[in-house]
């Protein structure tokens, strides 16, 4: 099996193109990188955003801290597309990581 087989992304690749396809609105993109909760609050939240401006720049995606613990991955990262730096916790389902929602009292590592 090659290393580099398309649809294997790191965590941190995930990661990002989950900021970048959420902010451009490519949602086949999205919710292949993300699990059914997450998907359905993403849409939720681009739902709620303003929909006026649909030209976004680059994300400048900067990685800040990030840790994996079997199949569990968190990343914290910057975005230009926000002022305060952002976590994501990943699962690896079947060999592919996904953005998931973290539980209602569960804590990130950082």
């Amino acid at each position: 099996m090659l290393s580099c087989s398309q649809g294997q992304l790191s965590h941190i690749d995930t990661a990002k193109v989950v900021v970048e396809s959420f902010y451009q609105k490519d949602n086949n993109k999205l919710k292949k990188h993300t699990t059914e909760e997450s998907y359905a609050a993403f849409m939720s939240i681009q739902t709620v955003m303003a929909s006026g401006d649909s030209a976004v720049g680059a994300s400048n995606f900067k990685v800040l801290q990030e840790t994996v613990d079997g199949d569990i991955a968190w990343v914290q990262f910057s975005t230009s597309y926000e002022e305060a730096p952002e976590i994501f916790k990943l699962v690896n389902e079947d060999g592919q990581w996904k953005v998931t929602e973290k539980g209602v009292k569960e804590k990130s590592p950082f």
